[in-house]
């Protein structure tokens, strides 16, 4: 079994013991980061593939601090199924060449359906808790999101209470105004929050 074979919240919820908030208000509080004038323009003329250039503005802005892995393998409990390919991992250790703890995000690209990816991310999640926990270098919240490349939803893996932001959040640019935040902001909080995490 395979992170991706996680589909249902509700087997998580069984075989993990978690607690789930599926309205969650994640983004009460002030951004602690603000994307670059390349980050806006790559958002721009990029826009399917808009998490990458966060995901790189956050390892520039925190003066690779953090290693960034696409792709990997994250083998932490194959019994149970935590193991398998993370589209995106995040990891505050400055080795880019292995995954060292403390991980504290990790990220899915799905084509069209973000909400057949929470369950995945969610898995993903618990894997870095119990990764954290086993390298004695546990954080006390884990950040994820589940992404189209246009938009994303956000979740946030506190012990065994997992919350998932209640609406799903467009990564392009909202007009001036309009009182609510981008996804590209909120994007940038949960890693600059993970990152910042002691």
């Amino acid at each position: 079994m395979a992170y991706s074979n996680f589909t249902d919240l509700t087997v998580l919820q069984r075989t993990f013991g978690l607690s789930v908030n599926f309205q969650a208000r994640l983004f009460e509080g002030e951004y602690s980061a603000t994307p670059s004038e390349f980050v806006q323009e790559a958002i721009a003329e990029y826009k399917p593939l808009v998490i990458m250039p966060i995901l790189a503005e956050v390892r520039r802005q925190r003066g690779a601090q953090i290693s960034l892995f696409l792709g990997v393998d994250f083998n932490v409990d194959v019994e149970r199924g935590l193991s398998g390919y993370c589209d995106y991992l995040l990891s505050r250790d400055s080795n880019p060449y292995s995954i060292h703890a403390p991980v504290f995000a990790v990220v899915e690209a799905k084509n069209k359906r973000i909400n057949a990816g929470l369950a995945q991310c969610a898995a993903e999640l618990i894997a870095a808790r119990i990764f954290n926990e086993r390298e004695e270098n546990p954080l006390p919240a884990l950040f994820g999101a589940v992404t189209t490349g246009s938009n994303g939803r956000f979740l946030k893996l506190t012990g065994d209470h997992l919350e998932i932001g209640g609406w799903e959040s467009c990564l392009l640019s909202l007009p001036e105004g309009s009182g609510q935040h981008s996804g590209c902001q909120e994007a940038f909080y949960v890693l600059a929050m993970g990152i910042s995490l002691s």
